[in-house]
């Protein structure tokens, strides 16, 4: 039976709810972890990623809800909101008791069939009681520090989504007073997930058990002569954006760098104990945390699902995982520079598919040849290591021109982002923040060198980040060129980024916050048009989420004069499809797989001019509006061809991975039918782009 999510929204509005679309995906992702058609581990992995998922909606979108009906009175005070809010917490709800319904009825029984056991306190046989014992006494307590809530030591701090543990005690403490309650924090530095001694596991398997269990199993040992009469793990969500006024502060940078500390307390938006937490202990909680019950979560196990990701580290047993997936690469003559190459023509990149290591050389490359005077490159996130960031290093300290527009406020990547700036600072680079207001969220590099004593420019323009570790699971597009008209537009763009000045008139690149909404839907009336002139208009979008209620106003509109629409919108999309008299021409799905889908492609006919654009935005009003963002032509015809036959009809053909949005907000699987056979783009692209068995002789 289908959830009514949107049961509370109005049938006739035209826009479905945003969050609830949000957690929609949610809901197709833990169906992976339910799929008994993926491998085990991989099922797991897919239970973790839901359950980050959902930190990172309460950190976020929970936590900017709450503090939009704060900033100007009472919660109470907007209804509508409150509404908004009542239906997020019902879905929540249900999606936290289902991740724990798959992990103990089908994940772990499952595990332990295949010799994986995760073993509970009162599971474990003597001798693993007495291995835990041991571990408890040697490795765990000396590192715990149970704090009793008395006027001296009042409720500690509690860090943003760290495992804690509170304890009701009975009897009097070491100086006859009757405190009640102590808090105990588990160290940060101890792993959550422990693998058991192999002597002890069943039968030649390998066995786990968690941090929270040894502390459960052993937490009177901290509290001699008092009674433990209850006591429960907990964990609290907080608030996780960063807020500095960037018109009032004089370094940005060394203003975040404070601001991240203070992240780790930001204010409480969710608090999560144990399913058999007494009742008075949660609601001490709640109202220390100042939370309303609706903000409860009582789990069936760990509070923290991603944890379990650890246990994969430690399981060597491949036919538990994906097969290995090996890339393959850029076609050109064997031994040809990036440069000469790219003179012939340019390069198309289809990530993970074929390997991201061109982009790393094609920087690498003009790090170190002497032609090379400049390189410019945007930076959203890159992640600690980066052979990127080296390369742009090198180039600096070489005596070339380096520009790195660095955007400190990438959520969950600002602390690797100063430290890069720091370092190519330290090297002599000009390292530039970007716009007051608006993040950088474009994807673009740019090589200046000398050729016959004239200057030529190479750029790289992608939608997805130059980072070294989601450039294998995330699916993006990249795109090589030394187009004249192209490269010299990335230059304009970046003189734009540090000059602070109005870009001048671009005619390859949609720019936002200038062009790029404009151009979107000036696109989409085109097809419009020449659909009500009686020839054929076809749009078809492959994007993150759909939010932005001017460009869902505009499909409308093309769909109520003929145009054929198809949207492939992983995320939240709150464009009803389907609708009689509004968007009977539009159909939108989603498609979860082995990889995150994560390019943006518009594709419009255009009376078979096929304007084909890969970007770095979503339809959302942030990138449209209050990003730097970036979408660019694909010129070459082969190379047009290429984005359709890998970037969008494989995924419009998918009936393995692929789910339709229905005018209800719903989404249904999509399945082969009869004879029809089974199909997915992404094996289909890893079949066709991929590098067939490599190293498998290493």
């Amino acid at each position: 039976m289908k959830p009514d999510l949107h049961a509370e929204v109005k049938k006739n509005s035209a826009f479905l709810d945003r969050e609830l679309s949000q957690l929609m995906f949610n809901r197709r992702v833990l169906a992976q972890a339910e799929d008994k058609n993926i491998p085990l581990l991989e099922r797991l992995r897919y239970l973790c990623i839901a359950s980050s998922n959902l930190d990172e909606f309460f950190e976020v979108r929970v936590a900017s809800l709450l503090a939009a009906g704060a900033a100007d009175g009472a919660l109470s005070a907007h209804p509508a909101l409150v509404a908004t809010l009542s239906r997020i917490s019902n879905e929540c709800h249900l999606l936290v008791a289902h991740q724990y319904e798959i992990l103990n009825n089908e994940i772990l029984p499952e595990l332990a069939a295949n010799g994986i056991h995760l073993v509970r306190h009162n599971e474990r046989n003597e001798a693993q009681r007495a291995w835990v014992k041991d571990y408890f006494d040697t490795e765990v307590r000396p590192l715990l520090t149970p704090i009793g809530l008395d006027p001296a030591h009042p409720f500690p701090q509690v860090v943003n989504k760290s495992l804690n543990f509170i304890v009701q005690l009975g009897g009097k403490d070491a100086f006859g007073r009757g405190t009640g309650i102590a808090i105990v924090k588990a160290p940060r530095v101890l792993p959550r997930v422990i693998r058991l001694p192999d002597h002890l596991s069943k039968s030649g398997g390998v066995s786990f058990c968690l941090l929270s269990s040894v502390i459960h199993a052993h937490i009177s040992d901290l509290f001699a002569g008092r009674e433990v009469i209850g006591y429960s793990q907990f964990r609290v969500t907080r608030d996780s954006d960063l807020w500095v006024d960037e018109d009032e502060v004089k370094n940005l940078r060394q203003a975040l760098k404070g601001e991240l500390v203070g992240r780790q307390f930001g204010a409480s938006v969710r608090l999560e104990v144990a399913k058999n937490c007494p009742p008075e202990l949660s609601q001490f909680l709640l109202d220390q945390f100042g939370l309303h019950q609706s903000r409860l979560y009582a789990v069936n196990g760990p509070v923290n699902l991603v944890r379990l990701t650890e246990m994969m580290d430690h399981i060597n047993n491949p036919a538990l995982r994906f097969p290995p997936f090996f890339p393959g690469f850029a076609q050109k003559t064997p031994n040809q520079d990036i440069f000469a190459a790219l003179r012939e023509n340019d390069i198309l990149l289809h990530h993970p598919y074929q390997s991201f290591q061109t982009v790393i050389d094609f920087i690498r490359s003009a790090a170190h040849d002497p032609n090379v005077v400049a390189i410019k490159q945007t930076i959203y996130r890159t992640g600690m290591n980066s052979d990127l960031m080296e390369s742009l290093i090198a180039a600096a300290k070489a005596g070339k021109e380096v520009t790195v527009i660095v955007e400190l406020k990438a959520r969950f990547d600002e602390e690797a982002n100063i430290n890069w700036a720091d370092k190519l600072e330290q090297a002599g680079a000009q390292v530039v923040y970007g716009v007051v207001g608006l993040k950088t969220h474009a994807k673009v590099a740019l090589v200046i060198r000398r050729e016959d004593n004239k200057l030529r420019y190479y750029a790289h323009l992608g939608t997805g980040n130059y980072h070294p570790t989601t450039t294998k699971f995330y699916t993006d597009f990249g795109l090589l060129t030394c187009h004249p008209g192209i490269s010299q537009e990335v230059n304009e763009v970046f003189i734009h980024l540090t000059s602070l000045t109005k870009p001048h008139r671009l005619t390859h690149l949609w720019l936002a916050p200038f062009a790029l909404q404009n151009e979107i839907i000036k696109a989409i009336r085109n097809e419009a048009r020449i659909a009500r002139a009686g020839r054929p208009g076809r749009i078809i979008v492959k994007i993150n989420a759909l939010v932005d209620e001017s460009v869902i106003r505009a499909l409308y509109a093309a769909s109520k004069d003929g145009v054929k629409i198809d949207l492939i919108v992983r995320g939240a999309c709150m464009l009803r499809p389907g609708v009689p008299g509004l968007s009977e021409n539009i159909k939108v799905r989603s498609v979860i797989g082995r990889f995150l889908e994560h390019s943006r492609i518009y594709y419009f006919r255009n009376d078979l001019a096929h304007d084909t654009y890969l970007a770095s935005a979503d339809w959302m009003s942030r990138n449209l509006f209050r990003r730097i963002e970036v979408a660019f032509p694909i010129l070459d015809k082969a190379l047009k061809r290429r984005v359709m036959a890998e970037g969008l009809n494989p995924y419009l053909k998918d009936n393995q991975n692929a789910w339709e949005l229905e005018a209800d907000g719903h989404y249904q699987r999509r399945k082969a039918r009869g004879k029809q056979a089974a199909f997915s783009a992404q094996q289909h692209l890893m079949d066709t782009l991929g590098t067939p068995n490599a190293h498998l002789g290493e």
